[in-house]
């Protein structure tokens, strides 16, 4: 296990800086102590999201037929148009519609739905780590992956804990940096996911010896 990229690469999906606009867009009316309780549910539902992925969901995946390489290359897909929405500084409508970020506003809570999902535990997320999870063997391992979503659901309190001061500090232009850096990041592992389920899927395309 490469323990380094695939926290870097979930990191990459995840974004919590760049979801940094949408909870203070999303909390502006809530008053500190519910802020706090967003913060403290939404990032426990990232951890408990990425948790069921790392040890259920590839019996999900096989409860439906589907390969893990079918994944990689639908997963891949999803990461790559995620990526392209980042690196033009924008959300994506695989994160979440305009009109479920629109109804979001209407909602007392929001914490679950739609920042922790999909906003970032999102479909590219959920099979990043079902995809990781197929590739490692024994609980050893598949606890490593679980304390990977915990990590991350620590990154996800503190970035939306430091919000105010995070969007002061570097502004809606650092904002946008970083989550074009991150898009460069994800796409690049889009595509390597593409390929190595491909591979999977058509062994042809493999090195002939």
């Amino acid at each position: 296990m490469d323990l380094v990229k695939e926290f870097v690469s979930l990191l990459a999906l995840l974004n919590p800086i760049g979801a940094i606009p949408f909870f203070l867009g999303l909390t502006a009316s809530q008053s500190r102590v519910e802020k706090r309780r967003t913060i403290r549910i939404a990032s426990f539902s990232v951890a408990v999201v990425l948790a069921v992925a790392a040890t259920a969901g590839e019996r999900i995946i096989h409860f439906f037929g589907i390969s893990v390489g079918s994944l990689q290359v639908g997963g891949g897909i999803v990461m790559l148009l995620m990526a392209i929405a980042m690196v033009n500084a924008q959300a994506g409508n695989t994160r979440s519609t305009t009109e479920e970020r629109d109804e979001a506003e209407l909602k007392d809570n929001i914490a679950v739905v739609p920042l922790a999902i999909p906003l970032m535990a999102g479909p590219g997320t959920i099979s990043a780590m079902i995809i990781y999870a197929g590739k490692v063997s024994g609980w050893l391992e598949i606890g490593a992956l679980i304390g990977i979503g915990a990590a991350l659901g620590v990154v996800t309190f503190i970035a939306l804990s430091l919000a105010d001061p995070i969007a002061n500090w570097i502004g809606r232009t650092g904002i946008n940096i970083t989550t074009r850096l991150m898009g460069l990041i994800l796409s690049a592992l889009a595509v390597e996911f593409i390929v190595n389920g491909l591979k999977a899927l058509l062994p042809g395309l493999g090195p002939q010896t």
